[in-house]
Order: C-alpha cells, then sequence, then structure tokens
C-alpha cells in the first residue's frame, strides 16, 4: 500500500464509539429524564439506543435536541492529523512466518518499522498492547492462506487498516488516538481462505513515545559525553 496516496482521516463522527463515549451519552440523558425534557418510554428507548451505537455519530443523534447534547457536539475533536510516512522502509525490518505452525510476539517487545507476517497453514499473534515503540509509525503487511494472523494494539494508538480476502476475513477496527504524537499502527493484508484481523486490547495504554525517544536519546548523549 502506498501510504502517501492513503484517503483522508475518517470524519469524527464516523470513529467508533468507546465505552466512555457510551457511558457520557447515557449521562446527558439521565439528567434530561430528571429534568423532564424526556420522558420514560423516551429515556428507555434512547438508551438502549445508545448501548447498540457503533460511532460517535450514532451517538449524538440521541442527545441532538438536549441542551447538553449541543454543547457536546461543539467540543467533538478534529480528528488527529497523520504523522508523514517517509520514515518507513520499502523492505521488511522482520519477518514473521508460521508455516504448519504457529509464532507469538508479546510482552516487552520492540516492533521494528515494517513487519511482513505469513501464516502457510499456521497462526501469527502479535500482539503490541505491551511493546515499547521505538518509531512512531509501524507498518504490518499480513499475509494469510489457510491461517490467521491476529494483531492486537493499545487503546490509545492509531490503527489503520487497508486489504481484503479472497474466500477469507480481512478486519481492522479502525482508532484515532486524539495525541498526534502517539504511535500509529498501518495494517495492510490478503487473506486467502485464511483470517488477519487487528483489533485494540481493552485495558492497556502505551506509555508517550516521545518521552521514550527522547530518555533514549539522552542516555546516548551521556554515554558519548563519558568518552
Amino acid at each position: 500500500m502506498d501510504l502517501q496516496k492513503q484517503t483522508a482521516p475518517t470524519p469524527p463522527a464516523e470513529l467508533r464509539a468507546s465505552d466512555a463515549d457510551r457511558d457520557r451519552v447515557a449521562d446527558i440523558l439521565r439528567d434530561a429524564l430528571a429534568e423532564g425534557r424526556l420522558t420514560a418510554d423516551e429515556h428507555a428507548e434512547r438508551v438502549e439506543g445508545v448501548l447498540a451505537a457503533k460511532t460517535v455519530g450514532e451517538l449524538e443523534a440521541f442527545v441532538r435536541d438536549l441542551p447538553a447534547g449541543q454543547t457536546r457536539a461543539r467540543r467533538v475533536p478534529a480528528a488527529p492529523r497523520t504523522p508523514a510516512a517517509v520514515t518507513l522502509p520499502a523492505d521488511p525490518d522482520e519477518n514473521v512466518v508460521a508455516v504448519f505452525s504457529s509464532t507469538t510476539r508479546r510482552g516487552r517487545w520492540r516492533p521494528r518499522r515494517r513487519i511482513h507476517a505469513y501464516a502457510i497453514f499456521g497462526s501469527v499473534e502479535l500482539d503490541l498492547s505491551e511493546a515499547l515503540f521505538e518509531y512512531q509509525q509501524v507498518m504490518i503487511k499480513a499475509f494469510s492462506v489457510f491461517g490467521n494472523v491476529e494483531i492486537r494494539v493499545p487503546e490509545n494508538v492509531s490503527l489503520r487498516g487497508t486489504g481484503g480476502g479472497v474466500l477469507g476475513n480481512f478486519e481492522v477496527d479502525a482508532l484515532d488516538s486524539p495525541d498526534p504524537d502517539a504511535p500509529v499502527v498501518h495494517v495492510d493484508g490478503w487473506a486467502v481462505l485464511g483470517n488477519i484481523e487487528g483489533r485494540p486490547k481493552r485495558g492497556r495504554l502505551v506509555a508517550d513515545i516521545l518521552d521514550r525517544v527522547q530518555r533514549k536519546i539522552d542516555k546516548k548523549a551521556r554515554r558519548h559525553l563519558d568518552r
């Protein structure tokens, strides 16, 4: 995939809703019921819709006619900027291969800038929920033939996916971090009679990447000065 030709960032209203988003809208509806703006039946119907909503835009529809909902709508942040893709190499820094076997990367590992994952009658698991991100952008090229590639990321990174399948499944739950300096994980793949999926791992958060990189630079500088 040519990242420089990537489509525009997802509009805020089309972002996937989080549990915190649903809780905020439910609080607005509860206050509206207490103030007499909604009847008990209207409140119950809207709460049911909130629980089933998938995007931020769907949630806003339930409070659009309420004063608190108007205030909330004006505070919806703009979609975060996407860092330039010039740092991504054309060739893989790391190959993860499973042929009639399984391969896993998890825990405190350091993902390279470009990872190719191959699952041929096997399974590959790339769990970045505790990974040490040394690069702001990570590209994962996934190939599945009668196999499974599973990718998990922390909740506060940006996750993007482009791919497809032939009698297979390619599914990536897009995320947009509100922090423009958060890591961005790109998943590009093709599944042939196989499965490729990328999802956030609930409750897992990555530390500030710039703080980590700065500490690494400071450490190298101190070593250089000590010579």
